[in-house]
């Protein structure tokens, strides 16, 4: 066994640990802010490390865990999305808990849960790793001890999430008795048209796209993405819906190939009802994060289109939007947690006349919804160009319309929120001061959505070695 495969996942885990022992030496609260840098600096030199990675094909305990470019590249999605995300969360976590170092730990742990999905190569690794996930998601969405709005999402999230993985974990039970095994190369070779394998199949579907807030297993999203801290709801659009794809893409490709004319007609009605309903539902929200959280769900339908063409090309196209829509994210995020900061509100009006306060903020949520929205040259045009070619070369013209038609509707929720920051006077003359940490963040994503959408070419051709991966 060659452990230093692991030697990624070992290394969030033991920086995990290395957090909460410094919690419990340092004697000042202030000087905790230094446990968030500790966590930065270290999920920064991961992400390095992982670039050794590309090109190895092999597994670790007997087939249970597999290190290829298809890993590799969702390891550096969910690094990326948790580095950006603590640079623009340390002021909050320090206004929001005195319990920094557990915030940072227990968010540490979930990202190796997350790399746990992207390496599983059986059902009950993709489980373990999704309850990791999970169950730490649910004591951070509620994290905010002080407000009734995240205690209540908290809640609402672990009853909700316990019951689809419920639903999850008796559909593997049903791919187990019809296949004989939970490991996915072999229920491959055992896949048929069996009643009880296609009802084990439908019901893991219906558990995941509950973890991809895929419609219409959706409904939870914007409730517990308005109540969740800033910083965390941007991990449950960012990293957990990254880890879901993952797994939904081992798990259809690699063990129910066979099964594709089946499932085909469950992902396209998840992608045409995530498509319209998220952007139809996101023009009438007044809260920025419930119209991110609407719009995260028609995301996920554009992506799942990627999935349709069940090929190369299309999942080459779901794995580079994926990236980008995590940039654009960060550069809407970091917006929303220093306004919040500042106004104590996430309303959109609270947005009003950001332009004149912070010229430097009101670029970077410009830049970031218009990638969102697939406006050239911003990055987020690319990666849709690239869905819906991989999808019309498979026949699929009407999906690609459909998304393109969504796409141009999107833009108008988006624009609404572009004009309040540029149209509208400011609520108040209180100056809008943003520390350095979130101008990092903020300025990676103006940098990266413009520089990939002008050249896209560096991280097109990870994604598709990435994609090559599952073949």
């Amino acid at each position: 066994m060659n452990i230093s495969l692991l030697t990624s996942e070992i290394a969030v885990v033991l920086l995990a640990l290395l957090i909460m022992l410094f919690d419990l030496l340092l004697p000042k609260q202030e000087s905790r802010r230094s446990l968030g840098y500790l966590a930065a600096w270290g999920i920064f030199a991961i992400f390095l490390y992982t670039f050794t990675q590309y090109g190895i094909h092999a597994t670790v305990y007997q087939g249970l865990f597999v290190v290829d470019n298809f890993a590799v590249f969702f390891k550096q999605i969910f690094l990326v999305s948790t580095l950006l995300m603590l640079l623009f969360s340390f002021d909050y976590v320090q206004d929001l808990s005195r319990n920094q170092g557990e915030f940072y730990a227990l968010l540490l742990f979930a990202v190796a849960g997350m790399m746990v999905m992207a390496s599983a190569n059986d059902l009950l690794t993709i489980f373990v790793g999704l309850e990791l996930m999970t169950v730490i998601f649910y004591i951070l969405v509620g994290f905010h001890f002080a407000s009734v709005k995240s205690s209540e999402a908290g809640m609402k999230y672990l009853l909700l999430g316990s019951a689809s993985s419920a639903v999850l974990l008796y559909g593997m039970s049903w791919v187990y008795g019809a296949t004989g095994s939970i490991a996915l190369q072999q229920i491959s070779t055992q896949v048929s048209e069996n009643p009880a394998l296609l009802l084990g199949l439908g019901l893991m579907l219906a558990g995941i796209g509950f973890k991809l807030a895929i419609a219409p297993f959706h409904m939870w999203a914007p409730d517990i993405y308005e109540g969740a801290p800033t910083p965390i709801t941007a991990m449950l659009a960012m990293g957990s819906k990254a880890a879901g794809f993952a797994i939904l893409l081992r798990i259809l490709i690699v063990a129910f190939s066979v099964l594709q004319s089946y499932w085909l007609i469950v992902v396209s009605f998840m992608a045409v009802l995530s498509m319209v309903g998220g952007t139809v539902v996101a023009m009438r929200q007044t809260n920025i994060k419930r119209m991110i959280g609407y719009s995260s769900i028609a995301q996920a339908g554009y992506m799942l289109a990627g999935l349709m063409a069940a090929d190369v090309a299309g999942v080459q196209g779901m794995l580079f939007y994926t990236m980008l829509y995590v940039f654009a994210n960060v550069g809407a995020f970091a917006v929303i947690v220093a306004v919040g900061k500042h106004t104590g509100s996430d309303e959109i009006e609270d947005l009003s006349g950001l332009a004149q306060k912070s010229p430097f903020l009101a670029v970077s949520m410009t830049v970031a919804l218009l990638s969102m929205a697939g406006i050239p040259p911003m990055a987020g045009f690319v990666g849709k160009f690239y869905i819906f070619l991989a999808v019309i070369e498979q026949g699929y013209l009407w999906l690609a319309v459909l998304g393109f038609v969504m796409s141009m509707i999107s833009v108008y929720y988006y624009l609404l929120v572009v004009k309040t920051m540029y149209m509208k006077e400011p609520k108040d003359e209180r100056p809008l001061v943003i520390g350095g940490p979130i101008g990092v963040a903020a300025s990676v994503s103006i940098l990266v959505t413009l520089f990939l959408g002008i050249y896209p070419a560096p991280l097109a051709k990870l994604a598709k070695a990435a994609a090559q991966a599952l073949w």
